[in-house]
């Protein structure tokens, strides 16, 4: 799968703004930040990310709640959807899969990898 669009969900304006740079500039991608699950809704039909990078704790709306939104918004929804968290136990791991999600990245995560780790839950060699 070829990656040139990125959308990125979280609710911390500095990991926004590390992974904006990181996505960028290693990435070599157009990337498109949302700070919350309502903003990530309204965004996904204008951008048509290939990827979003969603979250799991925000206010008001999580990241597994977001994930459903859009599934729900699009009955055939197909961007690849990795979940961005801090917990990464294996009954968490096991339920993110089970929603659907192309993989888990942990936080706090490696800017200068973040591009790679990326490509490799996808499967992309782009």
């Amino acid at each position: 799968m070829k990656i040139e669009k990125v959308m990125m969900v979280d609710d911390d304006a500095s990991i926004r703004k590390v992974a904006e740079v990181t996505l960028k500039r290693v990435g070599k991608w157009e990337v498109a930040m949302a700070d919350s699950g309502v903003t990530a809704l309204t965004l996904v039909n204008e951008f048509k990310p290939d990827v979003i990078l969603l979250d799991v704790m925000m206010p008001g709306m999580d990241g597994p709640t977001t994930f459903k939104k859009l599934k729900d918004a699009s009955g055939d929804f197909k961007t690849p959807v990795i979940f961005m968290t801090a917990k990464v136990q294996r009954q968490e791991m096991e339920s993110y899969s089970q929603l659907g999600a192309a993989g888990v990245i942990s936080k706090p995560f490696n800017p200068m990898t973040l591009p790679d780790e990326i490509r490799s839950l996808l499967g992309s060699g782009d």
